[in-house]
């Protein structure tokens, strides 16, 4: 008998063995591999149900549509056939993944803090040439609603859930320790980017993102909750509410970068329409075939407001506002009726002269301000539409118009009162209970709108650009806060061109909209996460006809409303409405202690009633005690409760973040640029020391540590070799301490604060007799003091929000233009650098009188 030796033996087994792995695997071994069989053509690769296969199967060209209800899609099998030799084996590759046959093109955009009725295609006097472009080519939709506040807004938008049910039922700078309420937009709640890029969407975010919570959102992350990780492609925009559009906290995906540095003239509003063309274009010229969804989201109009000095030119040229506040609402309100976008008998709800002054009662000199704040305002919108003209422009250059459905949603909530009595140059002093007069404003009157002012309108001016509603931004209960114009465009999509819809609808049901155009399921699972159901109703039966008219009915029967304690509720054309407690431009009061409670409610019947003119409380007790019952069954089911009535005060409660807890920050003296409030030590209310181990060469300037700039900040740094420690409290006021030159060498610089208040603490007592106080500062040099100075006064509560924290050089604005520009690196070397805080602690005498103080306030209620 034939005997194998070891190595034989061995390659025999191998061999064995290799046959049958390739065997289970589809390889033909053995008497099959000798010649072609009917069997031995490549297989189909399995499409999985409900799918199809397009293009020639396995090759690089093939795409596929999936199902969708788990995304990331699973992988096909292999379909190919795999031989001990490539050359008689067959490759085969994953198809490409893309949306269903015939799936537009989205443009999504949002701008920010727009009543209904400031732009021309609602009845505004200003101009907005490019949503009226759109209106003529599409549906404008006069019964939207947002939920008059910005963030929340935007994750409804971006979730098709309810605000509370995602953890936004307040911006994040103010976010508390509540499921509804924690900002955290969790992994359940997969976008509609998300959703879209799954199916084959490129995708990509221009402009505000105010979604990630605040705490996040510095370099060291975590970065599932930026742009980037909530499903877009691209992100070129900015991490909070607002940002200067002159020198503005600005990211590409998760790098901080600052184009505007050397760069006169440059504003954000062009750059991020630049940015968007150039990205699209860029799409299109790599494969024509790849759809896109682009999510646009400017700054514009939210304060500051910042218009080129063209813009301002050209809007104060034409002298909209030069009649005042009741005149404009008159004008506005007649256009609505003209234009179609109220009901003919519709009533202009009554200009609120127990709250604000009508315009006859103001000063020459407060008009010619009021008139040159509403002018900046009305450039900015009207030039921020510009802009959006562009991106619209650019998708019809490419030839992608006729199937991109636009929805340009005018506003995330009402105009904003946010701004004062007189307005203010610095948008920050209202929410610090610093209320500027019109004398103080005309030192700015030149600069209003440029990069030395930060500045927002009177409240006078949003509610005029709420008409004919009333009240504005905060208030859910009231159309002044909650109704925007939106207009949606799709040409291939929509016969109705120019038509007006009247149907109640929410911008919850914007994500199943797209989801249904285009298409597309809902997931069940994102990332093996399994998702919440989408709450909003798709509004798509709109495009078809207008039936009904202004009593055409809605599929979006219940929609609940609160914010910041404020509630009501939409129940098949009621409207059950909270009447605000608290106006929204008093924004550091105490807060209601039972919101649940403590608010009157009105009723309305809407079909009757556009406007909410006429409380018909009194003669339907029974549909009141029913709305009730039924608003508070929607808070439970959609996480609103607790109710919380604080606004401002809200800012300097605890929260999680890179900087809670700690007293002691060591710093290695690395550069670090551009790291945000939330994610650095606050000397906000507290007692601190600042030491910086420096080794400085001859004459040396630069910035050695600083938080902030023009309109809020501080910073410790040379010029000319001498240390400097400057507050800028709010642009108010700048307290400056100064040493002698250093000598060349290594030298400690050590700045502490002695604050003179009891601090943040109290205002779980309802009180902010604590914050804001001032204090002593002591500058020393190598441990010798050089300079002792006392400020009044601190900033309480709240910070412009792109407040940035910098080591080793500065960023953004300076604390001190007559010092420093951007970027003042500094010029010697940081060996370390330590910051120690020392908050206050309340005695339990301290406890006692902010207690007494508490009761004594709840009883003068």
């Amino acid at each position: 008998m034939f005997k194998m030796n070891r190595r034989q033996l061995f390659m025999s087994t191998a061999k064995s063995a290799l046959l049958s792995a390739l065997g289970a695997v589809g390889f033909r071994t053995g008497a099959e591999a000798q010649a072609p069989t009917a069997t031995s053509a490549p297989a189909s690769p399995r499409v999985a149900q409900g799918s199809e296969s397009l293009g020639e199967p396995g090759s690089p060209s093939a795409i596929r549509t999936i199902p969708g209800d788990i995304l990331p899609a699973p992988e096909l099998p292999f379909g190919g056939e795999i031989k001990l030799n490539a050359l008689q084996s067959k490759s085969w590759w994953q198809p490409r993944i893309v949306p269903p046959k015939g799936a537009p093109n989205i443009v999504l955009i949002m701008t920010d803090d727009v009543g209904f009725g400031a732009p021309s295609t609602f009845g505004g006097v200003i101009p907005t040439p490019t949503l009226d472009r759109l209106a003529a080519n599409g549906l404008r939709y006069a019964n939207f609603h947002t939920t008059s506040l910005c963030s929340p807004t935007r994750a409804a938008l971006l979730t098709g859930r309810n605000h509370h049910s995602v953890g936004f039922g307040v911006i994040s700078e103010i976010a508390t320790g509540f499921p509804g309420y924690d900002s955290v937009m969790g992994p359940e709640s997969a976008t509609i980017a998300k959703i879209l890029k799954g199916n084959g969407y490129r995708t990509a975010w221009f402009g505000k993102n105010h979604n990630t919570p605040a705490f996040q959102t510095s370099q060291a992350g975590p970065f599932d909750q930026w742009p980037t990780g909530m499903g877009f492609d691209y992100f070129y925009g900015f991490n909070a509410g607002d940002v200067s559009q002159w020198e503005p906290m600005l990211t590409r995906n998760t790098t901080p970068i600052a184009p505007f540095v050397g760069n006169p003239g440059w504003n954000l509003i062009t750059a991020m329409a630049d940015e968007a063309i150039g990205w699209m274009k860029q799409i299109n010229d790599l494969d024509p075939s790849l759809p896109f969804m682009i999510y646009y989201a400017p700054g514009a109009t939210h304060a500051p407001h910042h218009p080129t000095p063209e813009w301002i030119k050209k809007i104060s040229a034409m002298h909209l506002f030069d009649d005042g506040f009741e005149a404009v609402r008159e004008r506005i309100f007649e256009n609505q009726k003209r234009l179609g976008v109220i009901p003919a008998n519709a009533q202009l709800t009554p200009w609120p002269k127990d709250l604000i002054k009508t315009w006859k009662q103001h000063t020459p000199e407060e008009k010619k301000m009021l008139v040159r704040e509403a002018d900046v305002y009305g450039a900015y919108l009207a030039y921020a539409d510009h802009e959006i003209g562009r991106v619209i422009q650019a998708v019809d250059d490419i030839g992608k118009l006729d199937n991109t459905i636009v929805i340009y949603i005018s506003g995330d909530n009402g105009a904003s009162a946010e701004g004062s009595a007189m307005g203010t140059w610095n948008e920050v002093l209202p929410f610090n209970g610093v209320h500027p007069t019109a004398a103080e404003n005309m030192k700015y009157y030149d600069a209003w709108g440029n990069n030395e002012t930060y500045p927002h309108y009177s409240y006078a001016w949003a509610w005029t650009f709420d008409t004919p509603f009333k009240w504005t931004k905060q208030i859910p209960s009231f159309f002044g806060g909650t109704k925007n114009g939106m207009v949606i465009s799709w040409p291939a999509g929509i016969k109705d061109k120019g038509g007006i819809r009247w149907q109640f609808h929410h911008v919850v049901d914007i994500a199943p909209t797209l989801l249904e155009i285009t298409g597309i399921a809902a997931p069940n699972q994102v990332d093996g996460v399994a998702q919440k159901p989408i709450e909003g109703v798709s509004l798509a039966y709109t495009f078809a006809s207008s039936a009904g008219g202004f009593s055409a009915p809605s599929r979006h029967s219940t929609q609940y409303f609160e914010m910041l304690g404020v509630q009501g509720l939409y129940n098949n054309g009621w409207m059950y409405s909270a009447v605000p407690i608290r106006a929204p431009w008093e924004l550091t009061g105490a807060a209601v202690a039972d919101p649940a409670t403590a608010f009157k409610f009105e009723l309305f019947e809407l079909k009757n009633d556009w406007t909410q003119f006429t409380d018909v409380s009194a003669q339907h007790p029974e549909k009141m005690a029913e709305m009730h019952d039924l608003m508070f069954g929607e808070f439970a089911k959609y996480q609103v409760l607790p109710l919380d009535a604080s606004a401002a005060t809200r800012f300097v409660a605890p929260r999680p973040s890179l900087a809670a807890g700690r007293t002691v920050f060591d710093y290695s003296g690395l550069k670090v640029s551009d790291i945000p409030e939330g994610n650095m030590p606050s000397l906000l209310n507290t007692t601190y020391t600042i030491t910086a181990g420096i080794d400085v060469p001859d004459n040396a300037s630069g910035m050695i540590i600083n938080e902030g700039g023009r309109f809020y900040g501080w910073g410790l740094y040379l010029v000319k070799g001498a240390p400097i420690f400057t507050y800028n409290n709010q642009g108010l006021i700048r307290t400056r301490w100064q040493g002698p030159a250093l000598s060349v060498g290594k030298h400690i610089i050590e700045f502490h604060f002695q604050y003179d208040g009891l601090g943040a603490a109290t205002l779980a007592f309802n009180n902010v007799s604590g914050v804001g106080r001032g204090g002593t500062g002591t500058l020393k040099i190598d441990g010798k003091v050089v300079s002792t100075r006392k400020m009044e006064n601190t900033v309480p509560l709240t910070k412009p929000l792109d407040t940035v924290f910098n080591i080793g050089a500065a960023a953004g604005t300076p604390v001190d233009d007559a010092d420093y520009s951007i970027p003042f690196p500094f010029a010697g070397k940081i060996d370390k650098l330590t910051v120690v805080l020392d908050r206050p602690k309340l005695t339990p005498e301290d406890i006692r009188r902010l207690r007494e103080a508490e009761a004594r306030q709840g009883a003068d209620k």
